[in-house]
């Protein structure tokens, strides 16, 4: 009679739970597509998140200094053979430096990859026996598409990295040393004479984020800015119920059933006065600019919560008149509280030509309308952009 061990039967109980779980996932997938047939649907997480405060201030704004690779020496050798000590030159040459280059990736967000020091790799030098040096491979550092780069002594504009796969050589490498091999001739056989390998370029560089998300998350201090990227997202900012608790951009990725991301970002909060650089009110206001659309998020537990949106404008056209060309959703939160639905009312006669969507971040109500139209906007957004990358 054949015992199952506790071990086969652990293995089999652990292959029982992985089938319940792809069938609950697949289950849960259909129910979203079901929803809608037009439109892809935001996914639904399966799995839950950590305890843990895992966030990262998103990083837009980096100061590097890079250097070239030097490179290779030449080198001065005299060959050596059988019954002839002296049977002429054959000193290799030495190596290629390698370059420093930024180069644009669409699935890089943010800046955290660049170190404040950036050094390629050197040649390698020459050897007798005509050993020619190995060039040195550049090092590629991936940023986010959109980001562009400035010298630093000037803030001059020298690369605007838009477009899948460009480059920009920050700085270059040193060519590799001839060796005394090259230098042979008819009337000089025996050179003893080579080169040393050229010195790689320095450069000192500010890469910056020009569109850091494709949502911004804009609003008063306290506002639920935080709450609401935690309930769409994975992403874990500090949520406290006292104001100015972000004062750093968090990023975080929105998931949708047809393979598509949309990165939002929580913004820091604005006060009165922003745009005269109160309470950092300009660093906050480049933040989002850099966004692509904005979603303007307001507490409608407050009394006449459509001052927050006339106020917010105000300091953001005020800052850059660009600013008005941008989408916008008007996100009334917190209509969970007393009286916030006839605020939100109120608010719709009042924003008549804006789109207004009231939800709860906290509780997840019409969280899912507001998701699908975030995937439209961004889906024309996208459709102009081809647009006018193909004339």
């Amino acid at each position: 009679m054949n015992r199952k061990t506790p071990l086969m039967l652990g293995a089999q109980l652990k292959i029982c739970l992985n089938l319940i779980y792809k069938l609950k996932t697949v289950h849960s997938s259909q129910q979203l597509k079901c929803f809608s047939l037009d439109v892809a649907q935001p996914l639904k997480r399966n799995k839950p998140k950590s305890t843990k405060q895992l966030a990262r201030p998103l990083l837009d704004l980096v100061r590097v200094k890079t250097r070239g690779g030097n490179g290779g020496d030449g080198c001065i050798s005299l060959l050596s053979l059988l019954g002839t000590e002296n049977a002429g030159t054959d000193g290799g040459n030495g190596g290629n430096g390698g370059h420093v280059i930024f180069q644009a990736c669409p699935n890089v967000r943010d800046l955290s990859l660049l170190k404040a020091k950036i050094e390629a790799q050197p040649g390698v030098d020459g050897r007798k026996r005509e050993c020619h040096g190995k060039s040195a491979q550049h090092t590629i550092i991936k940023v986010p598409m959109g980001t562009v780069i400035k010298r630093e002594y000037d803030e001059r504009v020298v690369g605007d990295l838009t477009e899948e796969g460009a480059m920009f050589v920050a700085a270059r490498g040193g060519a590799g040393g001839r060796g005394n091999a090259y230098f042979k001739s008819d009337t000089n056989q025996t050179p003893m004479v080579a080169e040393i390998g050229g010195r790689g370029e320095c450069a000192r560089y500010i890469v910056e984020l020009k569109c850091m998300a494709d949502f911004g998350l804009l609003g008063l201090p306290n506002a639920g800015k935080s709450t609401l990227l935690q309930a769409i997202s994975r992403a874990k900012p500090k949520v406290a119920s006292y104001p100015f608790t972000t004062l750093e951009p968090y990023l975080g990725i929105v998931h949708y059933d047809d393979y598509q991301q949309i990165a939002v970002a929580d913004l820091p909060g604005l006060i009165e006065d922003s745009h005269k650089n109160k309470g950092l009110g300009i660093k906050f206001l480049k933040h989002a600019e850099r966004c692509a659309a904005l979603l303007i998020l307001v507490d409608a537990s407050l009394d006449s919560p459509w001052t927050q949106v006339d106020m917010l404008r105000t300091e953001m056209y005020a800052f850059s008149p660009n600013m008005e060309t941008r989408r916008q959703i008007i996100v009334a939160n917190k209509i969970d509280e007393p009286g916030a639905k006839e605020n939100v009312e109120h608010m719709k006669q009042y924003l008549s030509q804006d789109q207004v969507i009231g939800i709860s971040a906290k509780h997840g109500i019409n969280l899912l309308t507001l998701l699908l139209e975030m995937k439209k906007i961004h889906n024309a957004q996208l459709a102009t952009q081809s647009k006018e990358n193909a004339h």
